[in-house]
């Protein structure tokens, strides 16, 4: 056997019988020659990695527009993050973690500048719904050509929305997205000065605790402990969390956003960022020659108003503004 198929023997033998297994995975659109190396979901894992849409989270906002602190979290930590938590669960569970990763990895690979208010405003002026994480899975099977497995698409169209993945990778790959945003945005918020430590609700902090380390744990630990039971998810068909942990995140999640997420100093800049994007939005729908080249096929084949959303999807926030001000901001005369 060659190096990929002994690992997929050892996730045979290791892994749990609710684990999705490499050998067994439904496939690509695009039939592949396997790796002798590396199996399938490790192969998207490093496709995803290498990907431009995924190099652009690094400039793209997580909650703060173009903070100019070092620390503050971007949609590229952000990733990070769920992946580091995605993968303590599923290891703890006897997942297969390489699957888990590849979807964590490439959750947000369709995010908008700006964060979710980007993602508001074309959803506002698109005449079509328009949700982040089904752009995620254009920006991997349609613009990027990546080519992922069936099972790392499914988990990242349904990380987020009413419909839950089909794998238990992927579904723990959703409930590590919020353990991750929860946590990491409370850390940013109290750097940042929008709320204190003292503020956060003490029904919640005492059953998660009172540092951030601490409250990640108890999260993660509320998911390992109610889901495995002698090898059994204690509540199929899905990763669960036990219902007092589930309670105070969500309790400390309805705090940020009557806190945070709606309202605060941190936000008052949003609304520019939504009318921004969305003028250009009318622009380039009115200026469809001046779409990169790059979208030609999409403008062809789908129309200018998909072409239009995908590139705007794509920016980072820099280039957003920079766009912004080449379009619409005169110049001075250079002699």
């Amino acid at each position: 056997m060659n190096y990929r198929e002994q690992q997929e023997e050892f996730e045979a033998q290791q892994l749990s019988s609710f684990a999705c297994l490499a050998r067994n995975s439904r496939g690509r659109a695009e039939p592949a020659e396997p790796c002798p190396l590396r199996t399938c979901f490790t192969r998207d894992r490093d496709r995803i990695v290498h990907s431009k849409a995924f190099r652009r989270l690094k400039h793209k906002t997580q909650v703060f527009l173009s903070p100019t602190g070092d620390h503050y979290r971007t949609r590229l930590t952000h990733t990070l993050e769920v992946s580091q938590i995605s993968r303590t669960i599923a290891r703890s569970l006897r997942l297969n973690e390489d699957l888990t990763e590849a979807i964590a990895l490439g959750h947000d690979l369709g995010h908008t500048p700006f964060g979710h208010a980007g993602e508001r405003a074309l959803d506002a002026v698109a005449s079509v719904p328009f949700r982040h994480n089904e752009q995620s899975v254009r920006v991997a099977a349609k613009l990027e050509h990546l080519n992922l497995t069936y099972e790392v698409l499914d988990g990242m169209a349904g990380h987020t929305g009413s419909k839950l993945p089909e794998t238990f990778e992927g579904q723990v790959v959703r409930i590590s997205d919020r353990i991750a945003y929860i946590n990491h945005d409370i850390d940013d918020a109290l750097r940042g000065g929008i709320i204190r430590e003292e503020e956060l609700p003490a029904s919640a902090t005492a059953v998660l605790g009172n540092s951030h380390s601490a409250r990640i744990n108890s999260l993660v630990r509320g998911v390992v402990d109610h889901s495995l039971n002698n090898d059994q998810f204690s509540l199929l068909p899905g990763v669960t969390i036990d219902p007092e942990v589930g309670n105070a995140m969500d309790t400390l999640r309805a705090f940020m956003f009557e806190r945070v997420y709606t309202g605060s100093r941190a936000k008052t800049e949003e609304a520019k960022a939504e009318r921004l994007i969305q003028r250009l939005y009318r622009h380039f729908m009115e200026n469809p020659k001046e779409i990169p080249e790059e979208y030609a096929a999409v403008l062809r084949e789908e129309g200018v108003e998909r072409a239009v959303l995908d590139y705007l999807a794509g920016m980072t926030d820099t280039y957003v503004v920079n766009l912004y001000r080449e379009i619409y901001l005169p110049k001075g005369w250079e002699f």
